[in-house]
């Protein structure tokens, strides 16, 4: 068009602007907004203006965009709205919930957009106080009247927020309410355990004619595990199949099994384990989790087995089982060689709950040189793992190990009073008295520098 000689005009330069954000081409918007500056269209297009906000904060420039809006000769709800998008988006929440300020000394009132995007914020901080503002606000400009996804906003917010009581009370309140309201509340009683309340509102969903979603069938699912709801579980199970939504839905499948396990229906979630047309990790995971949580360490074991046939990748979780399988069997050798294997076989690095695991079964089973072989690869180890040594040694009476786990303890944290109580009973189990008394004058040493800093 330009070589053809014709000039760009608003909406040319709108629609490019849109491209511009949706690629993330930022260079060249910065080329397009040197044209309209110098065409001077700003100056009566306020459309045009929203859509350069927009381009600069979907881009990631969040100062422009701010600049853009504040030179605009005439700003709205839009414009406003656009920037607040672009904060939540790039992860600028505070920022974000400051707009409603700038709002109302531009003169303007927000709208339910402009609302719905501040409430998403406050639920990704867990700005209840402010949240609660903005539920006084909305409730004043009469806007949950006119439509379900503000009132929706307002659910999640709360429920975010922890606030399930005031989330329960507001969902109640809609003059409409739909399978997103209900099922952003079933979340938040799944999510904090409240396993009950989550199937209660499940049932009053059904009873107002509202059919569950993938959300909601994920989220029941978590509520009956968390309660041991097999009955429950089962009935949303054959729901899910008749309508054909595992075979295309890993997640669910892997839900459906999760729930079976925690519900201590082993042999069940195995069977739907091996039904699923596509397993990973998380599935076998929820298996093997479930089978170490009700002692069966010997098939958690033979599940990995199992998993490693399929020809998949064991992860962190996947090891946690698998070790702390061998701590219940007391399979020691296996352990130290499972470990060694997340980091040279499996490029994995072992965090804190794999070497308590291995550090406890190497303790109770007197192999204190292995623990401390397993020790030494610990980049900066806790103290909650001294603290394993230390109480393995005070039963094997090694106080050489000991002394040795002790240094280090200390020096990982010289306030834990643990550490110097379990050395000092070493010491005194092996009739060290004189040593017993320095490690209590030592421990009232670091006490007293504490306190002066």
């Amino acid at each position: 068009m330009q070589r053809e000689g014709l000039s760009p005009r608003s909406v040319t330069f709108t629609c490019s602007l849109k491209a511009c954000a949706s690629v993330h081409a930022l260079e060249r918007g910065e080329e397009i907004h040197e044209r309209i500056t110098k065409e001077r269209l700003l100056e009566t297009d306020i459309v045009l203006g929203s859509a350069l906000v927009n381009m600069y904060a979907r881009c990631g420039a969040l100062i422009k965009a701010r600049q853009v809006l504040e030179v605009l000769p005439a700003r709205n709800p839009i414009s406003w709205n656009t920037l607040i998008s672009g904060y939540i988006e790039n992860g600028e929440y505070r920022l974000a919930l400051e707009c409603l300020e700038g709002m109302k000394k531009d003169g303007l009132s927000p709208n339910a957009v402009t609302f719905i995007n501040l409430l998403k914020a406050c639920a990704k901080v867990g700005d209840l106080d402010k949240g609660s503002i903005l539920h006084n606000e909305i409730s004043k400009s009469n806007l949950l009247k006119d439509g379900i996804a503000l009132g929706n906003a307002l659910v999640d917010m709360y429920v975010k927020c922890g606030a399930l009581a005031k989330a329960k009370e507001v969902l109640k309140g809609l003059p409409k309410r739909n399978v997103i309201s209900w099922s952003a509340l079933i979340a938040g009683y799944a999510q904090q355990g409240e396993g009950e309340q989550a199937l209660n509102c499940y049932e009053q969903m059904q009873s107002e004619g509202i059919s569950p979603n993938r959300v909601t069938y994920l989220c029941i699912l978590k509520a009956c595990g968390c309660v041991g709801a097999t009955y429950k579980g089962r009935d949303v199970h054959d729901e899910v199949s008749k309508q054909g939504l595992i075979k295309d839905d890993i997640v669910l499948g892997t839900a459906i099994v999760d729930m079976y396990a925690k519900c201590g229906a082993l042999q069940k979630a195995e069977q739907v384990l091996k039904e699923l047309p596509t397993r990973d990790v998380i599935s076998w995971n929820a298996l093997m989790t479930g089978y170490v949580q009700r002692g069966n360490a010997g098939q958690a074991l033979r599940s990995f087995g199992l998993m490693q046939q399929d020809g998949i990748r064991p992860d962190s979780t996947t090891f946690l089982n698998v070790l702390t399988a061998c701590s219940h069997l007391g399979l020691v050798d296996q352990a130290h060689m499972y470990i060694m294997d997340m980091d040279t076989k499996y490029g994995l690095k072992p965090n804190f709950e794999h070497f308590t695991c291995i550090v406890d079964l190497f303790g109770r089973v007197g192999k204190l040189e292995k623990a401390k072989e397993v020790l030494k690869k610990v980049t900066v180890p806790k103290v909650g793992l001294w603290l394993a040594l230390l109480s393995a040694c005070l039963k094997w009476g090694d106080v050489n190990i000991g002394r040795w786990a002790f240094e280090h303890a200390v020096h990982a944290d010289k306030t834990d009073a643990g550490v110097y109580v379990l050395m000092a009973k070493i010491y005194y189990a092996a009739g060290m008295q004189e040593e017993v008394e320095a490690i209590e004058a030592l421990q009232l040493e670091n006490k007293s520098l504490i306190d002066l800093t």
